[in-house]
């Protein structure tokens, strides 16, 4: 079946209300739905919570990447990257000339043991919980004892399959159905039936499975009734989001780290490299040193939902990377769980608030949460729904001599095979070629993983030529929930500067993390939310009859990136 050149009806050619445009963004801890007409998207826990039968098998999703064993291997790993790190704090000096000072783990670890909660309030009880399906934050007003299991839908920015109870596709596509047709029913306030007359955007990964896709286009448009939808990478959001043409984009989320070259709305393939650490990783790492130094919470539990959104909450209070504090900062929390007394704490940090961040430049220390992967794009299988694609002409079309992978060691580290020029004009490569077999997402070094000003660094070399090099060296942008750490961006920006490659350096290195002032957690889905608006934005839109017909097909055709 031959598909038609595109040729936009009347509806078409008239602004399509902005109000009727529903952009969802999902990610591995939060998913934010929302207008885009909204300043801001609704967000929620990107969970769900299904009651078990009688004799039903258990299973509850960590709300934080779940801690490994601490073998006496790892705590020695731990504490020596950990004294690696501060060793490098007190050899900084602060904005008056002095020099940064640490108090000793022990010294503080004195105050907390004497510290002792204060009891401020009587606690509400646990709601009661009828429902035998319950999403977002309700999830956190389930008591841990009754009978519901909890699965959260992705994890580290894919989808999260696994071989226990909720883990096949159809699984996580159903989770997904049930989670964001909840919010747009019961927190937009839009009945299901009237989506045929709304059209959708999705962000999705810069790293991307085809076979993801393909489930996710049918369920907007088959499952949840769209009557049109297209697809965002999250790297392009964020450009139009931040109103920047071309950019290095940085996306730290809660689970993992996505960084993708991004030029003039497309997102050059070789750039993009996602690492498996985020927010979450970094949180843990928080609590371990907390720990240490005797946490006067003393019952928090990771598997408690409760305490590891205190935790979260602790990181994103009192976490930061300003050199001019130093010694022992007294700060105040507390602990309000149903069910229990409300409790206040008085807490005594010093450079832990410190290092916890910036274990994302000494990634030793989120090994607290296992062994890390760098992942890049790689080829991906062809579907017998799109014969014809990009597999179908590498195979069929005439290629040129590869070049001697011996002549340049250098080369080896790229993703893609440079071609030497042919002595035929004729014999042009007609697709570019990526390193390996068909495989989707694979990682770049097996049980390594890359510092973040590293990454930066390794997906701006892989730009193809040295104009764009030099551009994104110059523009930097930060995005996602784990960036609001204040000081962060100041950190990268001298750790690069010292690194950038003397022919890339411009007059200006900017690190942008907040722009137009929008929360930078919100900056991908906002600017999802503007390119659904565009005049451009038509020749995008794939309605319910063309996907029924040409299926994959017209999503290779109609892609805003390089399929």
């Amino acid at each position: 079946m031959s598909m038609p050149a595109y040729e936009p009806g009347p509806e078409h050619f008239q602004q399509f209300p902005s109000n009727r445009i529903i952009v969802i963004h999902p990610g591995s801890h939060y998913v934010r739905i929302g207008r885009a007409s909204d300043l801001l998207p609704v967000k929620q826990l990107h969970c769900i919570a299904r009651k078990r039968r009688p004799g039903g098998k258990i299973y509850r999703d960590s709300f934080i990447p779940p801690s490994v064993p601490k073998t006496k291997e790892l705590i020695e790993e731990l504490e020596e990257c950990r004294l690696q790190i501060s060793h490098t704090l007190q050899s900084c000096v602060q904005s008056n000339g002095a020099r940064r000072y640490a108090t000793p783990p022990q010294q503080i670890a004195a105050f907390n043991r004497r510290s002792l909660p204060e009891c401020v309030n009587d606690g509400d009880p646990w709601p009661q919980v009828q429902c035998d399906i319950i999403i977002g934050d309700l999830v956190l007003d389930i008591d841990p004892e009754l009978p519901y299991n909890i699965h959260f839908p992705y994890r580290r920015g894919d989808f999260n399959i696994h071989t226990e109870v909720g883990g096949s596709i159809s699984s996580v596509l159903n989770d997904l159905y049930t989670i964001w047709s909840s919010i747009i029913e019961y927190k937009l306030g839009i009945p299901l039936m009237e989506l045929v007359k709304y059209r959708c955007v999705l962000l999705i990964p810069d790293l991307y499975s085809r076979g993801h896709l393909k489930y996710l286009m049918s369920l907007l448009l088959k499952d949840l009734g769209f009557g049109h939808c297209f697809f965002v990478q999250e790297s392009v959001g964020a450009t139009f989001g931040a109103g920047i043409g071309s950019a290095c984009v940085v996306d730290i989320g809660d689970q993992k780290t996505a960084i993708s070259c991004v030029e003039d709305g497309i997102s050059h393939k070789t750039t993009r490299l996602r690492m498996d650490y985020g927010a979450g990783d970094v949180c843990q790492a928080l609590s371990w040193m907390f720990h240490k130094s005797a946490f006067p919470y003393k019952n928090w539990n990771e598997n408690i939902p409760r305490d590891v959104i205190l935790m979260r909450n602790l990181y994103e209070n009192f976490c930061h990377v300003n050199l001019d504090v130093c010694g022992p900062q007294e700060k105040t929390f507390f602990v309000d769980h149903p069910g229990d007394v409300i409790n206040k704490y008085t807490l005594q940090v010093g450079d832990e608030c410190i290092i916890s961040p910036l274990s994302m430049f000494y990634t030793d220390l989120l090994k607290i949460t296992g062994s890390k992967s760098t992942k890049i794009q790689n080829r991906q299988p062809s579907d017998p729904e799109d014969p014809f694609d990009a597999e179908f002409l590498r195979e069929t079309g005439r290629k040129r001599e590869t070049a001697d992978p011996s002549a340049n060691e250098s080369q080896q580290f790229e993703a893609t095979n440079e071609a030497q020029p042919a002595t035929n004009p004729d014999e042009d490569i007609v697709v570019d070629t990526l390193e390996g077999g068909p495989g989707d997402v694979v990682s770049l070094a097996p049980g390594q993983v890359l510092a973040l000003d590293a990454a930066i660094l390794q997906s701006i070399d892989r730009c193809p030529n040295e104009e764009l090099k030099r551009k994104m060296y110059s523009n930097i942008l930060i995005v996602g929930g784990g960036v609001k750490v204040h000081g962060l961006n100041l950190w990268l920006q001298n750790r690069l500067a010292l690194q950038i490659p003397y022919t890339y350096k411009t007059e200006q290195l900017e690190i942008v993390t907040s722009p137009k002032d929008i929360d930078p957690a919100s900056t991908v889905w906002k600017g999802a939310a503007v390119m659904s608006c565009l005049e451009s934005a038509i020749e995008l839109w794939i309605n319910q009859s063309e996907w029924n017909r040409f299926g994959l097909r017209i999503l290779r055709e109609r892609a805003p990136f390089i399929w």
